[in-house]
């Protein structure tokens, strides 16, 4: 099948009206979504797809159950490792200021087979987010506020009714997608770190029998094992949770000042995450009142709430977290239309013509928004049917970032040399060498916890079932269209960056 390549009229570069412009004109595009995107929205997104209401609730019990209590220690490794990796895209993305930041990184530095790799790795990640997150955290919170125990194909419908509203958000416009961001900074914060604040003051005011303990932060009796292979292994509470940040960058071309504004973004979504986190894991360690009880539970954050709130003010701050957990696919909705948006207009991915149509109306990319959310309502199902949810959507969407990770610095290691740093904006200076080294040591090693243990295999199939279609559609179609001139990019040069 032949899909046509834009137009030269469509890539010719329309004289820019503001600097932001200019910057996308000198790499042969021109403006067609709408910049109203400022600092706090482009942290709210980096926040709030981080989500660390999300990544509690859902690998907390996880992490006590490998290396008890003193598994939250492992938190503050995992933040230095991906602090790391922010102030590396945060870099990247003042140099290649495009939607589509996997896509157009790779493509840009290496060439635009790479290029498809590391966009198809960036899609497959939040292809997968969406309908995990909907499913295994967002809708069984809601129902148990309600009291409801639905059956299991209630739970999936409500689960993609929930994610399909997701898609609706932002089909009406980024702004009020932007809106309902910057809304979830509040929800993550009363959800989760609220929350913890409350537990562990009423645990100092409680007087009765049992209680948590200061020494809950060094036990480390867990249920799986014992030794540093399970240590290890908790760390996995740090390493699935503090993935996303760098999707704000993905919505560069609808941020004002962008250059300044979404490197701060992306900073500050990993930095805030990484502190109140860490504040809350250590509010409910202290708090926790049975180390056995809460390893039992499937879900130990409301079982040690349970232990000191009254039942209604829980319900009510497990409402708040779904809410951010709904904020969050709302993000990576929004930034995995416009990875597709991206390769669309650069004739990478099948129907392309219709991934870059942008809507007069919303100015969004509406069709690479339904189409996207189907995708992730079909990895949803697919999920549901596993006999482990949990370890093959969870798993499968933390690999993907970690290679996508591993793809941008193994290619900016290769180039930032070259690359003149753009005036005024964000610049590792010296730094920036030692940085990628440290940060390659951090994804193998992430990488390498993430593949390994057995109970991770079926997330692994996932990712390389995946893989093979995207070697099959590069080989097959995309590998003529490249070298036909029908396909990619012109290969990233500090002239066209000047231009």
């Amino acid at each position: 099948m032949t899909i046509e390549r834009p137009s030269d009229e469509r890539k010719a570069a329309a004289p820019a009206e503001n600097p932001n412009d200019a910057a996308l004109a000198s790499f042969g595009y021109t403006q067609e979504l709408k910049r109203t995107l400022r600092f706090f929205s482009l942290f709210a997104i980096s926040f709030s797809i981080v989500s660390i209401s999300t990544g509690i609730f859902l690998n907390y019990g996880f992490a006590i159950n490998q290396f008890g209590g003193a598994s939250i220690w492992t938190w503050p490794i995992a933040a230095a490792g991906q602090i790391v990796m922010a102030l590396l895209i945060a870099e990247l993305s003042t140099k290649i200021p495009l939607a589509g930041y996997a896509y157009q990184w790779g493509a840009r530095l290496v060439g635009s087979t790479y290029g498809w790799y590391t966009g198809f790795f960036g899609l497959l990640y939040m292809s997968i987010t969406g309908g995990a997150i909907i499913l295994l955290g967002a809708t069984p919170l809601l129902f148990e506020a309600m009291g409801i125990s639905p059956p299991d194909g209630v739970l999936l419908g409500v689960a993609m009714a929930i994610l399909l509203f997701t898609v609706v958000i932002n089909i009406v416009g980024v702004q009020l997608a932007a809106r309902v961001n910057n809304t979830a900074v509040v929800a993550e914060i009363i959800g989760i770190v609220l929350l913890a604040v409350t537990v562990v003051v009423a645990f100092g005011l409680y007087t009765g029998d049992g209680g948590g303990s200061v020494a809950n932060l060094t036990n480390t009796s867990g249920t799986a094992g014992s030794g540093i292979g399970h240590f290890v292994l908790a760390g996995l509470l740090g390493i699935y949770t503090m993935v996303g940040f760098e999707l704000s960058a993905d919505l560069t071309e609808e941020a004002i000042d962008s250059q300044r504004a979404v490197p701060r973004g992306v900073l500050m979504g990993v930095i805030g995450s990484a502190i109140l986190g860490m504040l809350a894991l250590i509010c409910f360690t202290v708090a926790m009142p049975d180390l056995g009880a809460a390893q039992e539970s499937d879900a130990p954050i409301v079982t040690i709430a349970d232990f000191y709130l009254p039942s209604p003010l829980v319900k009510a701050f497990i409402v708040v977290v779904a809410f951010s957990m709904i904020a969050l696919v709302i993000a990576n909705q929004a930034a995995q239309a416009r990875l597709m948006y991206s390769m669309g207009r650069d004739n990478m991915l099948p129907f392309s013509r219709h991934f870059r149509l942008v809507n007069e109306r919303t100015k969004t990319p509406m069709r690479a928004l339904i189409v996207g959310g189907v995708v992730s309502v079909g990895f949803m199902v697919y999920g549901f049917l596993q006999t482990d949810s949990f370890a093959t959507l969870i798993g499968a969407t933390s690999i993907a970032p970690y290679v996508v990770y591993l793809l941008i610095v193994g290619s900016y290691m290769r180039r930032r040399s070259t690359l003149a740093a753009a005036p005024g904006a964000f610049n590792l200076g010296r730094w920036g060498v030692p940085l990628m080294v440290v940060g390659l040591v951090w994804i193998i090693a992430a990488l390498l916890i993430l593949t390994i243990p057995a109970d991770f295999h079926g997330a692994v199939k996932v990712v390389a079932a995946a893989t093979v279609l995207a070697v099959l559609w590069h080989v097959l179609v995309l590998r003529g269209r490249i070298k036909r001139g029908e396909a990619g990019v012109a290969k990233f040069t500090n002239s066209a960056r000047r231009a």
